[in-house]
């Protein structure tokens, strides 16, 4: 469907800015084929006259059903299943057939879909992919079509995309290379955009690149949907990606570029290579980055202390750490300090130990981290060793935040913070209740994936979720509000800053250094439009710059809801 079109039964805010549409479009199918078109279809909530209007009539039970009702049984139906990879698949079938309603239903509760239909449910979703696989959704490109990647990209409906969030499936979440399996990521995190920050979905569309895959088990997989060979390395690898980025470029000059889930080694490249030619960012280095830096600030809110008095250690080595770590420091130096006396305060550690200037193993967007200091090869030595004011895991190694560590922690601060961030759950480097109970409740934390509130000494403490969808939904609503030509570091710094901004005192009084997801769409547009104002200040828009920028984020929200 043609996004002229999208108002006409599926009510889309931004199409209906403009005009609204005749159900007797020309352009509307009817019968069996609208009730398969998922933007168009309304199931059981087409009114009487409709299904006469569209020759529904005999294909649908008698009664209708407003969309209120429609979302009341689905939540009852939920509540029967036995566990949430059911419901994921459930959901995934929804959106497949009637979107509108899919959006009404998550964006009812968010708090309550967002470990659903993402982290951590989706890291299941993706190992299981070529089992459980049910209908097509977004675009495969595989490296076998080299030289054909616009002609296939062409072959997706619309015409005007404006975020593609695109993965090859090589580091999903902390579960490492799943293959073709990992498109699971980009289709939740789309659906994130516009259940968390209102972007309308007929702007998105998720891309899987497939270079092969080098994991065994699904090379032996008779069920394996992929390209049944070795990952694709070196020029090959590289012109690849160029020809698919010149290929989007082509096809959605407005089109905004998510990379996710890529080996360290080829997303720090790739960022590199044209995060300053096109509008293009790096969720797992800048959207991770971003999101500890919110933490950070939020944390200092509890703590009373000032950003630069702080010392991190980082418990991994890759491209999460090192973006993690450039944005603290590129923070620190907005706030006056010099950027050696910004570098000096952050250290990395990885599988061989601290990251040293002597080490002979560093990748090269490793060593501007590397310190001048001897050798530690254990983790709670190094904790002893630079007194960190905050540790923080991207190893996706679990439980290596032991007691040892945190108690460690608690000797060296008053108030500890603890953020193991590594997801699923399953790889995260400690619990909560871990992280409270061996700091006797001092520890501020907040994780990647969600832990449920604990009580130590008396006291119930509400643990924060880390998570990057405080950063990248508004970052796309912010994006598409203004057309934005560039996505800089910049901007990460005011989203983190905005996010916190949004933390009451109430919260962090229960620990809480994020805000409530069960606040998720406000807090969305609250940090869109900082980010907004942002892009204007920097002249990076490509519209004109309105009186309230607020208000234009509101006009370009998507609403899923039927029209009358």
């Amino acid at each position: 469907m043609a996004p002229s079109d999208c108002a006409a039964i599926g009510h889309q805010s931004d199409c209906n800015n403009n005009r609204k549409e005749s159900h007797m479009s020309t352009n509307i199918p009817t019968g069996h084929a609208l009730l398969h078109d998922s933007r168009l279809n309304k199931g059981t909530a087409f009114t009487v006259s409709e299904r006469r209007e569209f020759g529904l009539e005999g294909l649908l039970p008698p009664v209708p059903l407003s969309l209120e009702l429609q979302v009341s049984r689905l939540n009852n139906e939920l509540a029967e299943l036995d566990n949430d990879l059911q419901r994921y698949l459930l959901l995934l079938d929804l959106q497949v057939r009637n979107e509108t309603l899919f959006y009404a239903l998550l964006m009812s509760d968010p708090a309550r879909f967002m470990p659903i239909v993402y982290t951590p449910t989706v890291g299941e979703g993706c190992q299981k992919f070529d089992h459980i696989y049910r209908n097509p959704r977004g675009m495969y490109l595989p490296i076998s079509a080299r030289g054909r990647l616009r002609e296939l990209l062409a072959n997706w409906p619309e015409t005007d995309v404006r975020f593609i969030v695109v993965t090859d499936g090589e580091r999903i979440l902390g579960l490492g290379d799943l293959g073709v399996g990992g498109m699971g990521i980009p289709i939740g995190k789309l659906a994130l955009y516009t259940t968390c920050a209102g972007v309308p979905p007929q702007y998105c569309l998720p891309v899987t690149l497939d270079v092969g895959t080098n994991n065994p088990d699904l090379l032996e997989d008779p069920l394996y949907l992929g390209l049944r060979q070795e990952r694709v390395r070196g020029e090959a690898y590289t012109a690849f990606i160029n020809e698919f980025v010149d290929a989007v470029q082509a096809l959605y000059p407005k089109c905004s570029i998510q990379w996710e889930d890529f080996a360290n080694f080829n997303a720090v490249p790739i960022l590199a290579d044209y995060r300053d030619k096109v509008c293009t960012f790096n969720d797992d280095i800048q959207g991770t980055a971003a999101v500890a830096l919110a933490g950070i600030y939020g944390a200092l809110r509890i703590s009373g202390q000032r950003l630069a008095d702080q010392r991190f250690l980082f418990l991994g080595g890759g491209s999460a750490a090192t973006g993690i770590a450039g944005l603290i420091s590129r923070a620190m130096t907005l706030d006056g300090m010099s950027a050696a006396e910004a570098g000096a305060c952050t250290a990395l550690f990885d599988v061989n130990g601290l990251l040293v200037a002597s080490r002979t193993d560093l990748a090269e967007f490793q060593k501007p981290f590397a310190l001048k200091h001897e050798p530690v090869t254990s983790f709670v030595e190094a904790v002893k060793a630079l007194r960190p004011t905050a540790i923080i895991g991207v190893s996706t190694m679990p439980k290596l935040f032991n007691q040892q560590v945190i108690e460690a922690m608690s000797e060296i601060n008053e108030r500890p913070v603890i953020f193991p961030y590594s997801n699923p759950t399953s790889r995260s480097e400690c619990t909560a209740a871990e992280a409270y109970r061996w700091s006797a409740g001092r520890a501020i934390f907040a994780s990647g994936s969600p832990f449920a509130p604990v009580e130590v000494n008396g006291r119930t403490f509400v643990p924060g979720q880390g998570n990057n969808v405080y950063i990248f939904p508004p970052m796309g609503m912010a994006v598409f509000a203004t057309e934005a030509e560039r996505i800089t570091d910049d901007m990460f710094i005011v989203a983190a800053k905005a996010v916190a901004e949004r933390v009451t005192e109430e919260d962090l009084a229960t620990g809480l250094i994020y805000p409530p997801q069960s606040k998720i769409f406000a807090t969305s547009l609250h940090v869109a439009t900082r980010i907004a104002e942002c892009i204007f200040d920097k002249n990076l828009a490509r519209v004109e710059r309105p009186k309230d920028i607020a208000a234009l984020i509101q006009a370009r929200l998507y609403t899923p809801s039927y029209s009358v």
